[in-house]
């Protein structure tokens, strides 16, 4: 896995519903190497830190091999890396081998693997239609936040090393999945709440869905 891009974003303002909303969505490449801090990534924007950045989501990971995919739904879009919201435009990502709790070496910091995004409005208001919201769930490939183990400097061309990873595992994939299906699968729901890589409060939220 390989950095193709990284990504920073500047604040902007949108309107959702009549209000105004500002957001840090609309990242934009930089030629420069980005800093990981423990929870964000120096310079960019986390406009709404109930849902963005914080010690589970420091840092946005996207796979650059799904942007084929979604250039041919909308090939009216404006497209550049960082598309996506994504920190970091990744190849060679792959959310059904990333598994949560993984740790890797990035550049000079260590990561580990937390959570896949959860679409919100944002995305669709950036795409022109919420309906992106659905197809972004459907197609299964969110991309991953990480918890920054150990802060440092990444940069274009940088690789993803596997250091460590957990004894149960449960991969990105198979995780978003979980989290929007209706019956769920009660090992994986183990595996889960059990993982200290995941936040506190969507372990006791996962919880409620444990039958036995």
């Amino acid at each position: 896995m390989q950095v193709i891009s990284t990504n920073i974003g500047e604040p902007r303002t949108i309107e959702w519903r009549g209000q105004e909303v500002r957001t840090g969505i609309f990242k934009e490449p930089t030629d420069q190497p980005i800093q990981l801090g423990l929870e964000t990534v120096i310079g960019d924007e986390i406009s709404d830190r109930r849902v963005h950045g914080g010690v589970y989501k420091a840092c946005y990971l996207f796979s650059t091999d799904e942007y084929p995919y979604w250039k041919h739904l909308y090939q009216d879009l404006e497209w550049n890396w960082g598309m996506f919201g994504e920190n970091l435009s990744i190849k060679g990502l792959d959310e059904t081998k990333l598994c949560i709790g993984d740790t890797y070496r990035l550049g000079s910091a260590i990561i580990q693997i937390t959570q896949p995004r959860e679409p919100c409005f944002k995305l669709g208001v950036k795409f022109g239609t919420q309906k992106v919201l659905k197809k972004f769930i459907e197609h299964g490939r969110p991309g991953t936040y990480v918890r920054v183990i150990e802060k440092g400097i990444v940069a274009k061309g940088d690789t993803m090393v596997l250091i460590d990873r957990p004894k149960e595992l449960i991969t990105i994939s198979q995780f978003f999945e979980l989290l929007y299906s209706r019956e769920k699968d009660q090992a994986l729901l183990k595996i889960a709440i059990q993982n200290d890589a995941l936040p506190q409060r969507k372990q006791v939220k996962l919880l409620n869905f444990v039958t036995n």
